[in-house]
């Protein structure tokens, strides 16, 4: 009896020891695992070894710009991306990570050798998508994609390298970003005239930006109306609907409006029962 209980404590503690082992720890709870660790442990089950994922349903990671890498690992950490990668996996993964490993993980994932993706979907494809990315798409208003991600889809900065990464994954992330209520990150100018600056969007600013932390809101006083054509603003409210078809239009709310007059005109130029348009006021 004595033996066996010797084999027992004898198996706990190699368990335990196993379990404290820093250099194959899975705990990302523990701000003592390096970020390299938690690299090659743990984000290496969707990711790849060396960033490089095998299922098109995960990013390759290889390559990688660190402050892009950083960006979304903060916006995971934060909840503030909404897609379902982000709450179905990388809420939870990114909660506990410190700083310093955020960092160091970037760091692991930029130093890697970036992915050589063999050619994925149509070829018939093609050309048009080079001519968008090179390009854009200039009667929608849509800039070259290297504009922002480098002219060989090299990334730069918090914009992401596409180059060597799955057709699948990109589909999916850019119907991501159609619907932009999964994924508000990032520098947004809106103009909106005055009064309903003041009185319906200013009193709301701040709720929105703790919902949404990645986003960086500038807000213009319309005077006079910017052209979003031009790109003056991003976004903007107006009390008319656009006429310009290249602008994605959405109603937002109604606004009623009571016109007012003074018993003495009213007397001058009785109240008309139909459309006020050709009024003079």
């Amino acid at each position: 009896m004595k033996y066996a209980t010797l084999g027992l404590l004898a198996a706990a503690a190699a368990v335990a020891a196993g379990c404290a082992n820093l250099e194959r720890s899975r705990d990302l709870a523990n701000p003592k695992v390096s970020a390299t660790v938690l690299a090659q442990q743990v984000c290496s089950n969707c990711h790849g070894l060396n960033g490089v994922a095998v299922s098109p349903n995960f990013p390759n990671l290889a390559a990688q710009p660190e402050p892009y890498v950083v960006a979304q690992l903060t916006v995971f950490k934060s909840h503030a991306r909404h897609d379902p990668e982000g709450f179905e996996y990388m809420w939870g993964l990114s909660r506990s990570l410190t700083e310093q490993q955020i960092n160091g993980l970037a760091a692991y994932f930029a130093s890697q050798a970036p992915a050589r993706q063999d050619m994925e979907g149509d070829r018939a494809r093609l050309a048009a998508g080079k001519a968008i990315f090179e390009s854009g798409v200039a009667a929608k208003s849509v800039p070259a994609c290297s504009s922002c991600h480098g002219a060989q889809g090299q990334g730069n900065a918090t914009f992401p390298r596409l180059s060597g990464q799955h057709a699948d994954y990109l589909v999916k992330q850019l119907i991501v970003f159609q619907r932009t209520d999964e994924r508000p990150e990032g520098a947004v100018r809106a103009s909106v005239p005055e009064g309903i600056g003041v009185h319906a969007v200013v009193p709301r600013l701040p709720a929105f930006l703790r919902a949404h932390p990645g986003l960086e809101l500038s807000l213009v006083a319309e005077s006079p109306v910017a052209d979003l054509g031009r790109r003056e603003a991003d976004i903007a409210v107006r009390v008319i609907r656009p006429r310009q078809r290249e602008l994605l239009v959405r109603k937002v709310a109604t606004i009623p409006f009571q016109p007012y007059a003074a018993a003495s005109y009213l007397r001058r130029r009785p109240r008309p029962h139909h459309d006020l348009a050709a009024r003079l006021l």
